[in-house]
């Protein structure tokens, strides 16, 4: 057989793998049943759900709809490193890089952080409207985690709280 989409062939067998972990990993929780569910019954039944989809995916790559197929274009390497980046420098910044040195800077810091890291991934990106959409991102954020929800974690740096 011959694949007839590539990116259809690789994001089913992708699915397929990340559901199968997915739900092998929930199996070291209780499951439960469906009227009284455990903590391993959701990510059970989402990975379940995850590679049927994966299945069903892959299987369709194999349908013909191009005569040469639809080939997998090259790796986007600027975006991929600078979202992989700014997730990264979010999670450093928003509880802290011991080893480094670096202190925990709170959730404001750590929105600018991410927002302005990941705006540098696409082409022409303005750190104005990187600004801007970090503003507006970091007082939604404290108006729906900290206001609203009432959750306990470090807003600001340590040395601007102390």
């Amino acid at each position: 057989m011959k694949l007839a989409s590539q990116k259809d062939f690789f994001s089913g067998m992708m699915f397929t793998i990340v559901g199968v972990s997915f739900a092998v990993g929930a199996t070291n929780f209780t499951v439960g049943e469906a009227a009284r569910m455990g903590p391993g019954y959701f990510p059970l039944m989402l990975g379940i759900l995850l590679a049927f989809l994966g299945v069903v995916i892959t299987a369709t790559s194999f349908r013909s709809k191009a005569p040469d197929g639809d080939p997998i274009g090259a790796i986007a390497w600027r975006p991929l490193c600078f979202i992989l980046g700014a997730n990264l420098a979010f999670g450093a910044l928003l509880v802290g890089f011991p080893p480094v040195g670096l202190p925990a800077m709170g959730l404001i810091v750590a929105i600018y952080g991410l927002v302005i890291i990941s705006g540098f991934a696409r082409p022409n990106s303005s750190i104005k409207e990187s600004l801007i959409l970090a503003t507006i991102l970091a007082v939604g954020s404290y108006g729906a985690f900290v206001y609203m929800l009432n959750l306990q974690f470090p807003v600001w740096p340590a040395f601007l709280t102390a």
